[in-house]
């Protein structure tokens, strides 16, 4: 049974320590809360609310992912043949398989800090500058333009070398070959073999700038360098393509991830391979289990989520399904990288980052 009352104070005690507006969704079994804290406008005022829809980023992950292994399932790709087989004219040399791009072991470099210059420096957090997300917010990028960035990048490891290094470069080349073995573009394979497979409703891969119907504005802070935090809801997110630019609702994030570990989304063989981790080294430079698509987050004497998080500029969203399917919480907020940094240029504690965790802990342990 959900404590409603919990749920509700404890995405309070979030929204008072610092994030604008935010908004979840957790079920257990057929009990369902829903909520939300703050403000979706700072300008006029307008309340967050539940229903509201939201860039989702890296949680497409696993919707690409989820499109490749039904590509498998149908015969039209091997995940442990040399990427290059479908891709010659994008991925270098042929050590590094489809399998490699899905968990991050391929060694491919991260694109992001080459396509936007004022963040070369990264991960030195103190030399880098937001300017470049100024400077793109209508920049059209080439995909394959962007791939070459991370292909000519120095290698962040060795294919198939642990731990591997996670990289918008490998789903960028995942979506490039899902258009190879189709002969339809990636935004529709996905469309229909996921989220109309699910029978998501309110989810999509956008076209424009804009997101369509009710939702929030996105208050970017870069780590205290914007202040006060800057909106950027309206963005040509060709950035990160058809890997990590999903519009969808707490609600139909619940749904997939249900589905998914339900076996109706992918075979529960294939899933089996998706739930198969290695240890990857994270944006946040932490190391943690990944496997296709999909993470868990585990804790001693606690059961197994599985799930993706996911950021934009000024957007973030965390979804977690328990390994059985019978506890959910799917969350998004409107507030990123708000933790400034201190002398030698490290993210210091927020106290955004306890109010989130012990939401967090409450909407999946009930505690």
């Amino acid at each position: 049974m959900l404590n409603s009352a919990a749920l509700n104070a404890a995405l309070e005690d979030v929204h008072r320590a610092g994030v604008p507006g935010l908004f979840a969704e957790v079920r257990d079994g057929g009990d369902v809360w829903r909520g939300a804290a703050g403000v979706a406008d700072t300008e006029t005022g307008r309340p967050a609310t539940a229903d509201l829809r939201h860039r989702v980023g890296s949680i497409t992950k696993t919707f690409t992912a989820a499109a490749v292994l039904r590509q498998a399932e149908n015969g039209l790709l091997d995940l442990d043949r040399p990427a290059r087989h479908y891709l010659p004219e994008l991925v270098p040399g042929d050590a590094i398989t489809v399998r490699m791009l899905l968990d991050h072991t391929s060694g491919l470099a991260e694109y992001l800090p080459y396509a936007y210059p004022s963040l070369r420096a990264f991960p030195d957090l103190a030399n880098t500058s937001p300017q470049s997300l100024d400077d793109h917010r209508f920049t059209r990028f080439d995909p394959a333009e962007l791939i070459r960035l991370g292909v000519s990048a120095p290698r962040a490891g060795r294919p198939g070398g642990t731990p591997g290094w996670y990289s918008n470069t490998n789903y960028l080349l995942l979506c490039a070959l899902l258009e190879h073995v189709t002969g339809t573009a990636a935004e529709k394979v996905i469309t229909r073999d996921v989220i109309e497979r699910a029978g998501l409703r309110h989810t999509e891969l956008p076209c424009g700038t804009h997101v369509d119907g009710p939702h929030s504005r996105l208050y970017e802070s870069w780590f205290g360098m914007i202040d006060p935090p800057r909106d950027y809801s309206v963005y040509d997110m060709s950035w990160v393509g058809p890997s990590a630019s999903l519009i969808s609702t707490v609600a139909d994030l619940n749904r997939f991830y249900a589905r998914l570990l339900a076996g109706e989304i992918v075979s529960r063989a294939s899933l089996a391979q998706m739930q198969r981790t290695v240890p990857v080294v994270s944006q946040e430079g932490k190391v943690i289990p990944y496997g296709l698509g999909l993470h868990p987050t585990e804790a001693p004497g606690r059961p197994t989520f599985w799930g993706h998080g996911g950021t934009v500029w000024g957007g973030g969203a965390l979804a977690m399904t328990r390994a059985d399917g019978g506890r959910q919480l799917a969350l998004a907020l409107n507030l990123q990288r708000w933790n400034a940094l201190d002398a030698s240029g490290r993210p210091q504690p927020h106290p955004i980052d306890a109010a989130l965790a012990a939401f967090q802990r409450i909407a999946l342990y009930g505690e």
